[in-house]
């Protein structure tokens, strides 16, 4: 049994409103009256008085104090052939007309300002890959519940994909643009890069977790966020397998970008950082090579991230692909086995907490889940 773990360019404007102060100054007009009929000379014209100087203008009064700065997209419109205008809009619901090209640029754009000019607490991006519904999203309702603002979620469905999803879900509006994914093929690839690309957007994601409609969380929210947001590594399964399954996958055409003495093999599902999935969506130099060359039985989402993090110059461990559990898996000992039964390093220490998450469990799961791990209780 094997386990995997798992830019809104954000930019602050500040507007400032400028009132047009008018005077009017009204003239006083003063008429002689009329000449009379006698020869007497008439009184000399009255003296015309200076009109009163207009009282000053009181001060404007001080603007109001700003909000704190939202999250924002830059979002670019193309008005005409030769120039492009971008406009600031804060981001509430995921849809965007982008092409993948268009996204991934977007994303792979890194300032050179690291501060930014706001206080942000960094979030956690749970993305999830489904196929259509969550049977186990109750259980991730009840994981994320009272911790607002210390995660993002995206969900890749298939675009004929209808189902709602009730308005005080935490899935509400975290839909993106997605494309159909089909099991082996590079689309599987793609639909990863897209939730990586759409999560980039915000700068306050600082982690990034790929997640299945089976997988689980293993831990309360307080613990996953601490271990992920603490941690200066990332949770990729990548492993040499000189075996068929492994090295005989690779093709002899990817040569000389990608040697088979960096060939790797893991489980498609991961936890990265910020720096590395930047790489992830940014990366024009190998995916071309895999989508090209990686066909069945190559399968480009067992090899392309656990290569291109080799590449990058990680060392991490893998295994085999997990199976299955169902109802009568689900016992307090058996989570706890995968929970506390294995040593790894974090952060340089010994610890007993190697997984965050687990995958393959079955929609009958879910009622047996709710109960033994009782999150929110």
């Amino acid at each position: 049994m094997g386990l995997s773990l798992g830019f809104i360019t954000t930019l602050y404007f500040q507007s400032f409103s400028f009132t047009t102060f008018q005077a009017s100054l009204n003239s006083i007009n003063f008429s002689s009256p009329k000449p009379s009929s006698s020869t007497t000379q008439s009184p000399p014209p009255p003296t015309l008085l200076a009109p009163p100087p207009a009282p000053p203008l009181p001060p404007p009064s001080p603007p109001p104090p700003l909000p704190p700065p939202p999250f924002l997209v830059l979002s670019f419109t193309n008005v005409a052939s030769n120039y492009t205008s971008v406009s600031l809009k804060e981001q509430k619901l995921l849809v965007h007309n982008m092409s993948d090209e268009e996204l991934f640029w977007r994303a792979s754009m890194v300032p050179r300002i690291q501060k930014l000019p706001y206080k942000y607490v960094p979030k956690v991006a749970f993305m999830f890959l489904t196929k259509g519904p969550l049977p186990l999203g109750p259980l991730w309702e009840k994981f994320f519940e009272g911790h607002e603002g210390l995660y993002s979620v995206y969900v890749h469905a298939h675009p004929d994909f209808n189902e709602s999803v009730p308005e005080e879900s935490v899935f509400h509006g975290r839909r993106i643009h997605s494309q159909p994914v089909y099991w082996g093929t590079s689309t599987m690839l793609d639909a990863e890069r897209r939730l990586l690309a759409n999560a980039l957007l915000d700068f306050s994601n600082q982690r990034f977790v790929l997640l299945s409609e089976s997988c689980i969380p293993l831990f309360n929210f307080t613990t996953t966020y601490d271990y992920l947001i603490n941690s200066n590594l990332s949770f990729i399964s990548s492993f040499d397998d000189p075996r068929k399954p492994g090295r005989g996958r690779y093709n002899p055409k990817m040569y000389p970008i990608i040697n088979i003495t960096n060939w790797r093999k893991g489980s498609q599902w991961f936890e990265v950082h910020r720096e590395l999935a930047i790489h992830i969506v940014s990366d024009c130099k190998y995916y071309p090579i895999f989508q090209e060359y990686c066909h069945p039985p190559c399968y480009i989402d067992e090899h392309y991230i656990p290569t291109l993090e080799h590449y990058l110059g990680g060392l991490v461990k893998g295994g085999p692909h997990p199976g299955k559990f169902g109802w009568s898996d689900i016992t307090d000992e058996f989570l706890n086995r995968i929970r506390f039964g294995s040593e790894c390093e974090y952060n340089g220490k010994t610890t007993s907490i190697c997984f965050l998450f687990a995958r393959k469990f079955m929609p009958d799961t879910l009622e047996p889940l709710l109960r033994v791990l009782a999150f929110g209780e």
